[in-house]
């Protein structure tokens, strides 16, 4: 009986691994999925932007309870305005897309997501840490070391 305690209580603690990219592969794969220069913003600008929203995790969660809001994965995507998570009222869900598929290891529908949330005004500045980390700063150290 023991046995079987101490194996029930292993469980409970076993989480889902995450995909965490490191910064040259997270930028080979948006170069590679067409973010260099889309919409006017450098992969410089996605690299750092990432970087500072999610460490570049594909399973990275944030959670604003009292507005009943989240956010999802590497891009950190509004449950508002751009996916749905079956939680948040009144969602926009600009994306179509349910959140949890913001929280794959490919992160192939976040891109498509991203591509379509900097076609709204507020672009790239949608992402508070972009505006505060990397607007108007010198980026070019984010991709100094990577092969594209």
């Amino acid at each position: 009986m023991r046995a079987l305690l101490n194996v029930g209580l292993l469980l409970l603690f076993v989480t889902v691994q995450a995909k965490v990219y490191e910064l040259c592969e997270f930028a080979r794969i948006m170069n590679k999925n067409g973010m260099e220069g889309y919409r006017g913003f450098s992969l410089e600008n996605w690299v750092c932007m990432a970087q500072y929203v999610s460490k570049f995790n594909s399973k990275y969660e944030t959670h604003n309870y009292r507005k009943k809001i989240s956010s999802y994965g590497i891009f950190q995507i509004n449950s508002q305005y751009w996916c749905d998570d079956g939680k948040t009222p009144k969602t926009s869900n600009g994306c179509g897309i349910p959140c949890s598929v913001l929280l794959q290891d490919d992160i192939t529908e976040s891109i498509k997501c991203a591509k379509i949330i900097v076609q709204a005004p507020q672009a790239i500045k949608a992402w508070y840490r972009w505006r505060t980390h990397c607007e108007n700063r010198d980026l070019t150290k984010y991709l100094q070391k990577c092969t594209l």
